[in-house]
């Protein structure tokens, strides 16, 4: 017998029995539930989508009470430990590991793809010298849709994977660019006998050298951090990704609304918020003082809980590791001491144990990006170039999932009705609190 769930009306005593599958049950059964034959019928209300699945995934699994997180079944502790950037890429957009071949040939259609047309640095030239480089990465990614025309056949399988070698290719070498361009330094082409994020650190640091060598540590801490932002189930960037696609809209005007949404502080912009908390803190001595302020409701602790996870998230264990070994190359950061003395506090403080506020993956990634030499503004940037990968499975998965359609939620209308035009010389003034509040 199939699970079903029993929903009395109370307003006319009648019962209705709604399906579950997969513990869920379709909101649109609810509209069954009317007082009258003219009633619209029941709507569920749900802001910021809390607990609403807004779509099938085979992506990633992510138990939060656990501290789980899995790339198509695979855990992220092993995939930080073995894999690189690039095979984890492919394993999240193709739903497999690769066996070599299938790795050379992905190689090298990313690195195929890693240029970018001339008149993008003249683009990119067009913005002010301290523009922020995310919004210089939003810009010039929507702007790439201009450049290949062919990216609007979104129901062509075969422009679908050109258009997915390009995306992953070129975000690196635009955030590359926008980094270069703050500093008043030239551009400097792709590498393509260097790794994925060997040829990022080159074109990020390369000065007068002829060939830039990247510091293997360096390099695979970036690759570990990439592999960590790569995907994240139905975050914010991930829902205007396949929302916006929705409408059947090119990748690269997808993947800029997504990365707008990166840009927020409440999401990419989130480990920047860490390191003003831990300047601000300035001494590890400070450190209980702050904490007795965060529980009598003084100040905001960044860095800690997460909408998803109840548990320690599985990310930043990894980077905490990972910072050790940067910190052993390019020194100690005195903002580590900080960090790690407010996580030894809050883990044994009943008050953050009984609330589940475990430290995320943005309460160590900024410091070790800060470490690693990046200015603040580069943070949302370093986020966005693997989350890529994770943009575009989702667009591909969301294009082809026959219960997809055009994203358009409902809403609960609270204006008023019926009003009649009233022409201007019969209008009153209204009153000052009025006349603020009335277009609500």
């Amino acid at each position: 017998m199939p699970d079903t769930l029993s929903i009395t009306d109370n307003r006319t005593g009648k019962t209705y029995e709604v399906p579950i599958t997969d513990g869920t049950i379709h909101a649109i059964d609810l509209r069954q539930i009317k007082t009258s034959p003219d009633d619209f019928g029941i709507m569920s209300y749900d802001p910021a989508f809390t607990n609403t699945a807004s779509c099938r995934s085979a992506i990633t699994y992510i138990d939060g009470d656990r501290g789980i997180l899995e790339y198509r079944g695979y855990p992220i502790e092993q995939l930080a430990e073995r894999s690189t950037y690039l095979e984890t890429a492919y394993l999240i957009v193709y739903g497999k590991l690769p066996t070599q071949r299938e790795l050379d040939e992905w190689t090298h259609n990313i690195t195929y793809h890693t240029f970018v047309h001339e008149n993008i640095k003249k683009f990119l030239e067009g913005f002010r010298y301290d523009a922020h480089p995310m919004g210089m990465l939003v810009g010039t990614i929507g702007a790439l849709s201009t450049f290949y025309p062919d990216a609007r056949h979104v129901l062509d399988a075969e422009s679908r994977e050109v258009q997915t070698h390009r995306l992953i290719a070129k975000v690196p070498t635009l955030a590359a660019f926008a980094y270069r361009h703050n500093r008043g330094m030239p551009f400097v082409y792709p590498d393509n006998e260097l790794s994925f994020c060997g040829n990022f650190l080159s074109m990020l640091w390369k000065m007068s050298e002829s060939k830039y060598r990247p510091d293997p540590v360096l390099e695979r801490a970036v690759n570990v951090l990439f592999i960590l932002h790569a995907d994240h189930e139905q975050n914010c960037s991930a829902n205007a990704m396949r929302s916006v696609a929705s409408s059947r809209s090119d990748p690269y005007s997808a993947t800029a609304a997504a990365a707008a949404a990166l840009y927020g502080p409440l999401h990419g912009g989130a480990n920047e918020e860490v390191l003003h908390m831990l300047a601000e803190i300035g001494d590890k001595k400070r450190v209980p003082e702050f904490v007795k302020k965060f529980k009598s409701g003084e100040g905001r602790l960044m860095g800690f809980g997460h909408r998803v996870y109840k548990n320690y998230d599985p990310r930043a264990k990894i980077i905490k590791r990972t910072a050790d070994e940067v910190f052993d190359l390019v020194g100690r950061n005195p903002m580590l001491d900080i960090a790690l003395e407010l996580e030894r506090i809050a883990l044994e403080d009943e008050y953050f144990i009984e609330r589940k506020l475990y430290p995320n993956v943005d309460f160590y990634s900024g410091i070790i990006y800060q470490a690693l030499g990046f200015p603040v503004e580069m943070f949302p940037v370093l986020f966005a170039i693997p989350r890529t990968s994770g943009w575009v499975a989702q667009w591909r998965e969301m294009i082809t999932d026959p219960e997809q359609k055009i994203a358009r939620p409902r809403q609960i209308y609270t204006g008023g009705r019926g009003i009649d035009y009233v022409p201007m010389e019969q209008r009153k003034t209204a009153p000052a609190a009025e006349a603020v509040a009335a277009p609500r």
